[in-house]
């Protein structure tokens, strides 16, 4: 089949259901035919994988569709809120290769939101409420039993506006008031109850305001009509905030003036085997140092993913491949990882590591002699180039490339095995040296000089092909090797455990002895290799030119989903 474009109904077949959305409300004229989406994060935490799904979502819609998408913060939080976080989202978005069309703050309407609640006060839609917090969640009943009426309720307009004023001046202690809308306390909605709309904050600064407020509004209060004032078309959010759009449609429909009005429109939220997504969870475990911080390459961050060596490809892939529907599930990982081995795959350089060395020693190789050997940078892509590699008559391999008493079906190096040195020759094995512990601490092999990589004896065939370094022309490396941070499935689940019990012990292993070849001198924090046979690697920025060290992005083959369907059968 060629590229043609298809069909108008196979290409509304291919559409998700938000996408066709759009486009009927396109279709019919809406809002004179604008797009216009927005990203609300709030700036109490960093950035993870969940998050990316909302990203392209919301910056993807208004690329296809000619529109654009803000960047707005959700600072109605002054206690947990920081401009750290507000750097590190700008940051993560960027990386992911997308770009806003302007930054807004729900501070930035923090006079509109509180004259919007004068108003509210004076049409004697809201009233404030003395009552706890613990008073107001019991009068507030149950799905299946109505509410009861706060005793404040009907107090007059003028008196809860003069206490509304009062409570900003900062008479008042946090939790003695709170301004709430009056709906209808028996609605089978409970966000109709009467919901909160403002509470007291006076003990923390907000990061652009200062002091110079002292109420601020809950989200769903914000959230709506901040959309409004910005102009915002399409408001896309997860699953668990459906329950909440009539209350949005009805703070909507007071503000409005005009034909306008935002439309919210709900998706599954993403959730991944061995992850917790909770932003909570993820800062108790940078608090109480579990993890190194917000970028420990095991976190699912943004920047911890990027520390991985995840690349904004593989993660804009990754969401691509498992779409939007409006059923929550979970995905399993290994697709995720899927993704980034496909991208490396196609980009990443071809390098030799050793990560646990064994010498081996070329008996009748000629001494002092280095071949430069000739090996490609990428053989998927034959644009990649190639560089050359030291070879000598001292090398190092894996440790576990060698045994000397080695089973039948054990193809790598033995006595009296023959086996390809990568890029090389063909040696045989023809022993080893043990320690006083009988450990062996060195391999003894001969080359045939015959059989160098493009010669005509190198077409004799071996059962296998190991990765080598040479001893004089290699560098020292530390090597992590990161896994699933933790050990169920789903953490989820467990309800009976405090999720810190479910972390996975083996989820870092580092290695301090490794070898790796001399072209890695130049790697740039980042950069992502393919450590031949072993896997993707990328090079950490906490590296020195005296130490470098690498981050394990994912094994070459899905090891886990096998010892998976092993211990299942």
């Amino acid at each position: 089949m060629n590229d043609e474009k298809k069909s108008a109904p196979e290409a509304k077949k291919n559409l998700n259901f938000i996408k066709a959305m759009v486009e009927e409300d396109l279709a019919e004229g809406k809002n004179g035919g604008r797009i216009q989406t927005r990203f609300p994060p709030e700036p109490n935490g960093y950035l993870h994988i969940g998050h990316a799904k909302a990203i392209c979502l919301d910056f993807g819609i208004a690329e296809r569709y000619n529109g654009h998408c803000n960047l707005r913060f959700d600072d109605t939080n002054p206690i947990k809120e920081d401009t750290e976080y507000v750097d590190s989202i700008m940051e993560d978005i960027r990386w992911l290769g997308f770009r806003w069309e302007a930054v807004y703050y729900a501070s930035d309407y923090f006079r509109q939101l509180f004259d919007f609640a004068v108003q509210l006060i004076k049409s004697g839609k809201a009233y404030v409420d003395e009552q706890s917090s613990e008073e107001i969640a019991r009068q507030k009943g149950t799905p299946t039993q109505a509410g009861t009426d706060s005793p404040f309720r009907n107090r007059p307009a003028e008196e809860s506006l003069d206490l509304f004023m009062r409570m900003q001046a900062g008479e008042f202690e946090e939790g003695s008031l709170t301004l709430r809308a009056k709906i209808d306390m028996s609605s089978p909605n409970m966000h109709f109850r009467d919901p909160i709309m403002y509470r007291i904050i006076k003990s923390h600064p907000h990061h652009r305001t200062g002091y110079d407020w002292k109420v601020y509004p809950m989200y769903d209060f914000a959230h709506g009509q901040s959309d409004y004032f910005e102009g915002v078309t399409h408001s896309l959010c997860t699953l668990e905030f459906e329950v909440h759009r009539p209350l949005y449609d009805y703070y909507i429909s007071l503000l409005q003036t005009d034909d306008y009005r935002p439309r919210q429109t709900e998706f599954n939220r993403l959730n991944l085997t061995y992850t917790v997504m909770s932003k909570r969870k993820l800062l108790q475990l940078v608090r109480e140092n579990r993890v190194n911080g917000w970028d420990d390459p095991r976190m699912p961050t943004l920047c911890g993913l990027r520390r991985r060596g995840y690349t904004p490809q593989s993660i804009r892939n990754f969401i691509d491949s498992i779409g939007y529907t409006k059923v929550d599930g979970i995905i399993d990982v290994a697709l995720l990882e899927h993704a980034v081995r496909e991208d490396l795959n196609r980009h990443a350089p071809r390098v030799s590591a050793v990560l646990e060395p064994i010498k081996l020693i070329i008996t009748n190789y000629p001494s002092g002699k280095v071949e430069m050997m000739t090996t490609p940078n990428n053989p998927e892509d034959p644009s990649a180039g190639s560089h050359q590699i030291a070879f000598s008559g001292e090398l190092y391999i894996e440790r576990d490339d060698f045994m000397e008493d080695a089973p039948k079906n054990f193809y790598r190096l033995t006595p009296g095995r023959e086996v390809r040195l990568k890029n090389a020759y063909i040696i045989k094995c023809t022993g080893c040296r043990k320690n006083l512990f009988s450990e062996i601490e060195e391999v003894y092999a001969e080359y045939d000089p015959l059989t160098q990589s493009g010669m005509p004896g190198s077409n004799r065939k071996v059962k296998s092909t190991l990765h080598w370094v040479s001893v004089n022309h290699s560098l020292p490396a530390t090597v992590r090797l990161y896994d699933r941070l933790f050990s169920i499935e789903n953490p989820a689940d467990e309800k009976d455990k405090d999720f810190t019990e479910l972390l996975n012990p083996s989820s870092l292993h580092t290695l301090n002895d490794c070898r790796v070849e001399a072209i890695l001198a130049k790697a740039k924090p980042f950069d992502n290799f393919q450590f031949q046979r072993l896997g993707y690697f990328n090079f950490d920025p906490d590296s020195t030119s005296g130490k470098l060290i690498f981050n394990r992005t994912v094994p070459l083959k899905d090891t886990w989903t096998k010892l998976k369907e092993k211990t299942e059968h």
